[in-house]
This record gives structure tokens, sequence and C-alpha cells, in this order.
């Protein structure tokens, strides 16, 4: 299919974008102002969950809805960013009183339930590492995973644990504590419920200093060969995470945000957890799994504004004999982005004719932590194309040849490397116990894709 322009006009837009001028905004870009746009800890240093959650429960924001769960049951329960502190800081002391230390791994398996997610800002309180699992992992891709990262905490369900995880429990002596989520009573002192210990828990807590550079987050990606590699990621991610999240998901105050990933991956993490609450955005989180008409009335009902998925969800939506426009009201839906696989062009005309908004691609990996590259709300779509760099992200297609020397490759249509200047914040540390796989993530001045 060619690729087919699709122009904007900002005098079109019911929001002003963040983001009106890419090339003034990609030339004047300094991460220098981007550190203005945060506290910073009351204690010293820059934490994660502080910018997320807790400047805004102790300011004009506090009262306001900052995750919205809606159950598979029909259940719905709302936590405002009050809430949102009182409940991590209770998380966070849970971890403390079990003796964890700054670093210390603590694994998350779990179906997209709210503790989940105020789990992770606890966890980001106390100074450990959030370690995101798929709850559709079998025992062995999680016992390679809690190995390989150190688990000394697993955050789970009762049922995931039974299924998944208690027939590993002897190849894990360092797994030190098993919470789970929905258990009424403490099974044994290694085999904990988190509602009995939540109950306990005092509301206040205290985020000790956090260096900038300290490891936030731990993800594991399988790649083509071998063992899952740990990708580390830091507490400055958080600038890459806040720009992508104004630049290219172009978040307000007001908007109601929804991203379809699972934490278990990085987008939802990055996406589904942090940047949201980066720009004070009320945070969506649907538990059941896709089904169009329930998506579209959540759409509906909520007044979803932002909508960010995967190209698998879209091209199931296409496949169905729906006219969405005619059959529900998304006149509050101003922008839909998608990421996990390139985005056909087809999907963006579809979007277009049958959501009256084009789908944007953006491009990213486990290991830049954030958005790179993306096509942009106020900026003309090619479909078929990623788009361009964020502000603050230089990008080149690269040759490496026999020898493992880089050129750039500058004529058109001549295939290459997808290569990264590295430095930008949320750049990966580390692959865990890894050094020489890591060092080979780079040659010639350059993060190679």
């Amino acid at each position: 299919m060619k690729k087919q322009k699709i122009q904007k006009h900002l005098d079109g837009f019911s929001v002003i974008p963040n983001l009106q001028n890419y090339e003034v905004e990609y030339s004047s870009f300094r991460y220098e102002d981007v550190a203005l746009e945060f506290e910073g800890l009351p204690s010293g240093g820059l934490n994660i969950a502080h910018e997320a959650i807790d400047r805004h429960a102790n300011g004009k924001l506090s009262q306001k809805t900052a995750l919205l769960w809606l159950g598979e049951n029909g259940h719905r329960r709302e936590f405002t960013f009050s809430q949102m502190k009182e409940q991590s800081a209770k998380f966070a002391n849970i971890l403390g009183s079990l003796g964890l230390a700054k670093g210390d791994r603590v694994f998350t398996l779990s179906t997209r339930l709210p503790e989940l997610y105020i789990a992770a800002i606890g966890i980001l309180k106390n100074q450990n590492v959030m370690c995101p699992l798929f709850s559709q992992f079998g025992p062995e891709p999680i016992l390679q995973r809690l190995l390989r990262g150190d688990a000394k905490v697993l955050l789970t369900t009762v049922s995931l644990f039974e299924k998944k995880v208690h027939p590993l429990l002897d190849e894990l002596p360092q797994l030190q504590t098993i919470l789970l989520i929905d258990a009424k009573e403490h099974e044994s002192e290694r085999i904990r419920s988190l509602k009995l210990l939540m109950k306990e828990a005092s509301a206040e807590f205290e985020i000790a200093p956090t260096d900038p550079e300290d490891m936030s987050l731990l993800h594991f990606t399988s790649g083509t060969t071998g063992m899952p590699k740990g990708v580390v990621h830091v507490h400055k991610a958080l600038y890459n995470h806040y720009i992508s999240g104004k630049y290219v998901l172009d978040l307000h105050p007001d908007d109601i945000y929804w991203c379809t990933a699972d934490p278990g991956w990085v987008t939802g993490t990055s996406y589904g957890i942090i940047t949201p609450w980066l720009h004070g955005s009320t945070n969506l989180v649907d538990e059941a799994e896709f089904d169009a008409k329930r998506w579209y009335s959540i759409l509906q009902d909520e007044k979803v504004s932002v909508w960010y998925t995967a190209p698998t969800a879209i091209r199931r939506l296409m496949r169905l004999d729906m006219e969405p426009l005619k059959e529900y009201d998304l006149s509050a839906l101003r922008l839909i982005q998608s990421v996990g696989e390139p985005l056909n062009p087809e999907a963006v005309i579809w979007g277009k004719e049958k959501l009256n908004l084009p789908i944007h691609d953006n491009w990213w990996q486990t290991e830049t932590g954030a958005i790179m590259i993306a096509n942009y709300i106020s900026e003309p779509i090619y479909a078929g194309s990623m788009g361009q760099p964020l502000p603050g992200i230089e990008a080149a297609i690269v040759h490496v040849d026999d020898k493992g020397e880089i050129s750039e490759v500058s004529e058109p249509n001549k295939e290459g490397e997808l290569a990264l200047k590295p430095g930008w914040p949320s750049m990966f540390r580390a692959y865990l116990h890894d050094e020489k796989r890591y060092a080979k993530s780079f040659a010639g001045g350059w993060y190679l894709s």
C-alpha cells in the first residue's frame, strides 16, 4: 500500500497540543529544562514514586482520581492521588518491616488488580526495584526470572501462587516472602496475607534520599535466544517518561487515559503506571481481557480522551463488522497511539475512516525505557511510518561491517540498523549479571537496537 500522508491543522484540535512545532521543540530541547518540571525529594534526590503520586497528593490534585479501576465482574474502584499516597505508603512500610534493603528486588505476578498498581509505587518508595512478570507466564519462565533477578519478595494472587509458584519454592531459597493479594489469613511466616499486613501498616512514609541513578525497574526481555535478559532502569528514566507523555501521548491533567498493555510488559509499566501520573492524569485500568464491545463501551462511558493500545488489538477491531461511531459516542477521544510491532498502513487509514482519528505508530524497546520515535498529534502522518525522533533523541540508520566498524547510511532506501546516540535518561544501565552482552549493544558511539 502506498504511504498516504494525513495532514493535520492546529485549529482543528479541541485541546491545544503540547507539541505545536516539532522543528522548534527538537532544536531548542534541553534535559535541564525537563528537570525543572519536578520537585525532587524533600530528603534529597529524585524518586519516581514521589513525582508520580506524592507531589500531586500534597498539592492541588490531591482529591483528583488517579486510578480508575474497572473490574471484570462490573466492580469499579477509584483512588485519588491522596489515597494512592496512603496506600502505597502502607505497602512501602510492609516492605520495610520485611527487612528489605535498598536495591532488593520485588517481583509482581498478578492480573490487573488495584493492588498491583499500589504496590508498584510502594516498591519505588522503599527504594526497592520493581520486577513485573506477565500473569500468563508458565512456571519455567517465572522460575528463570525469579532466579536471575535475585527475587526477595513476590506479590501475587492465591490462584497464581498455587498453580505456578508453589511447585517452585524448593528451588527459590532466596525468595524470602510471598505476599498474597487475596488471602484472608497468613499461611506461614513465608507466605503472608497482604490484606492483613495492609490493615496493620502505617499510612505515613518518608522516602529516603534517592540518587537519580538508583535502580528502579528490572524488566525481562526474552530476545531471540537463551536466557531472558534483565534490563536495568533507574529513577532518572522518569524524564523520558514525562517527555514522551507530553509530546507523544499529549497528556494534560484533565485527560482520562487508557493504556491497554499489561504491566507484565514494559509498555504497561512505563505507560500504564508511571507516565500518566507524572502528568496528573487519570489512569484507567481494565481488568478484563480484550472484548470489542466492552472496549468501545469503556471508551464511551468513561469518556477516554487518550488511548494507547497495540496493533494486534486494532487489527482485531478491524476484522469486526462494526460501525463504532454509529454505535458508540466516542466524541471524548482525541488521540490514539499504538505500539508493540509495526502498524500496517491499512490500520492507520481504518482509524481515520472508522474512528475519525488516525492511529499514530511509535517505536521503542524494553532497553530504551521510553518512546524514542513517534508520530505526533500535531504533525502529518505518513501511514506505515513510525515517525520522527523525540526531542532529546538522536537516531540514525547505520551499517555495521564485518570488522564491526560503524558508518551512517545517508542514502534513501538503503537498509541498515536503527541506532541511537547513548545518554538519554531512560537508557538501560545494564543487563543484570551480563556485562559482556551489555557492552555488545554499543559500538562506534551508538546504541545498536
